[in-house]
């Protein structure tokens, strides 16, 4: 940590990896990439092709990033320096065991939560020759190749750093760091996920829960359940189909990425009244805002036999879909006065002698249990945790969302949890009301979420020791009600990379030597082709600590 505090306070203008790597020493000699550079695998006989992909995509990164450093000439000082450094020719990524065959990056993503390891080492030697990247798995390489790109920057053409002698040895503080995007509300399209799950990898984000469904909108093609999609989406061309599902899995698990599917139930299911309405209550009431949190309101009729049978079956249906071992259920803001005054689930509850507490339990088991028998984790939203009398599994992990003051309940309970606190981690929040004549109106999770707020969580904060073992992650979520492909980068980006150190990194980071890295993630982004918003007038990222409040 010294060292690191070191490479910040005196060279913050040329050295921005994000997220912060657990070991990091550096030096002050000036190094440059060879035009020739090459990125080589040693001891690999059968070389996965998404690690030779991995590989390419590194060294294609080298020559395009064309990144200049951040300072106010943007290097033209460092001409000189630049000029007469010793040239790296290459970089020799090696697996520390090569005995039997080697897991792809896309097994090791998806080999279930903590099961892979993303552990490397990487040295750049300061006189030049090969730097050494070495891991256990191809994930770790992978880990390792994302802060190799990041190491370089441009100056007329040649590709350079002033830091050299490097060595990092780096690991992930928690297994579970992820982003929610939700494409219900507004649809998203495929080029538009496949571009975020690019920058998630860039940041070392290894899960996307894709918030599919909701009452709005069903743009997912379900096998067997194909009227779901053709009644429920916005249009016949706004739909997610299995092949897509697929293509989208596949290139995540490629980046390192696990897909976690949510499909939200019993409540946010109105939309399934188009196709099914034996099996929603109150489909569309008015006024909503006494039948749902917002519209159109709708829910399951979870004290039904029927309706119970038709939503585990769409979990499996759903789960033979998702290779991931995580799928959540949802669970989230049931409305209880929906069920009151529909007669349908008033009868059920009257024939079966059951409280509606007690119908949620049976319909949470009925389909917990088809998941479980699919070999899935049900992940939940905290109000089954915390708010309903149902019997969850000891396996069951729970999304802390309503508040972070909530954390501690949880744990109390003894589930894993994922943090995912409206008050920390919440994209939405400050855009103002978007329900229509509410001229004064803010949103819900007001104000904005500034990545400073983000980065300055603590996930083990009022815990004990043996709670705090139950924290796998947590991650940054983009609700849509306002969101769509236009504004996608700039509400995400680089916003969510506060998260993708938190939960990489662990807590303690000081913003002041983070922001001069997160400037370098943004722009390095935009070089890519991912619109990330500036966070500070660049006059203030050209000269770190100028804009502070006390400068």
């Amino acid at each position: 940590m010294i060292a690191l505090l070191y490479t910040f306070l005196f060279f913050p203008l040329a050295f921005a990896i994000w997220p912060r790597p657990q070991n990091l020493t550096t030096g002050t000699i000036p190094l440059r990439l060879s035009p020739s550079f090459s990125i080589k695998l040693s001891g690999v006989s059968q070389v996965p092709k998404d690690l030779s992909d991995a590989i390419q995509r590194t060294t294609n990164f080298l020559k395009t990033d064309k990144l200049q450093a951040l300072v106010p000439d943007r290097g033209a000082s460092s001409s000189d320096a630049v000029t007469s450094a010793k040239v790296l020719q290459s970089l020799t990524a090696k697996l520390s065991q090569t005995s039997g065959s080697v897991k792809s990056i896309s097994e090791g993503a998806m080999a279930g939560l903590g099961a892979s390891d993303e552990s490397y080492t990487l040295q750049v030697p300061a006189n030049g020759g090969t730097a050494t990247l070495t891991a256990n798995t191809a994930l770790g390489l992978f880990r390792g190749l994302i802060t190799f790109g990041q190491l370089w920057y441009d100056l007329d053409g040649t590709t350079y750093t002033l830091n050299a002698p490097i060595q990092i040895t780096d690991s992930p503080a928690y297994p579970y760091r992820g982003f929610m995007l939700d494409t219900s509300r507004n649809y998203f399209p495929v080029d538009d996920i496949k571009r975020t799950l690019d920058a998630m990898s860039w940041v070392k984000i290894n899960h996307l829960h894709w918030h599919i469904v909701d009452s709005q909108s069903f743009p997912l093609v379900v096998p067997g359940f194909e009227e779901l999609s053709q009644k429920g989406a916005y249009s016949s061309s706004q739909v997610y189909t299995p092949d897509n599902v697929k293509d989208i899995v596949a290139y995540a698990a490629a980046r390192g990425i696990d897909v976690m599917v949510e499909i939200d139930t019993p409540g946010h299911t109105a939309i399934i009244s188009k196709s099914h309405p034996e099996h929603i209550a109150c489909p569309e009431a008015s006024p909503w805002s006494q039948f749902a949190n917002e519209p159109p309101a709708g829910q399951l009729r979870l004290a039904s036999p029927a309706t119970t049978q038709f939503t585990a079956n769409l979990f499996k249906a759903v789960s033979s879909m998702f290779p991931s071992k995580l799928l959540s259920t949802g669970g989230d803001e049931l409305n209880t006065n929906c069920y009151a005054k529909d007669g349908p689930t008033q009868q059920d509850l009257k024939s079966q002698g059951k409280t509606l507490e007690q119908a949620l339990d049976t319909f949470t088991q009925a389909t917990h249990s088809v998941l479980e028998a699919s070999g899935k984790t049900p992940v939940v939203w905290e109000e089954m945790a915390l708010e309903h009398q149902v019997k969850l599994s000891n396996e069951t992990i729970v999304l802390v969302w309503i508040s972070s003051q909530h954390v501690a309940a949880v744990a109390q309970k003894g589930f894993r949890l994922i943090h995912a606190a409206s008050d920390f981690f919440y994209l939405d929040c400050g855009a103002g009301d978007w329900l229509g004549d509410n001229i004064n109106g803010n949103s819900w999770c007001d104000p904005f979420k500034t990545w400073q707020k983000s980065y300055s969580f603590n996930p083990t904060d009022g815990l004990t020791t043996t709670q705090a073992k139950l924290v796998v992650g947590g991650q940054q979520l983009l609700w849509a009600e306002q969101s769509g492909p236009s504004n996608l980068d700039s509400i995400v980006w680089p916003r969510a990379a506060a998260s993708a150190e938190l939960f990489w990194s662990g807590p303690g980071g000081d913003v002041r030597t983070a922001l001069p890295r997160l400037h370098e993630v943004a722009y390095r982004f935009m070089q890519r082709g991912v619109r990330a918003i500036p966070l500070q007038p660049q006059w203030c990222a050209l000269r770190p600590g100028a804009c502070d409040i006390d400068a």
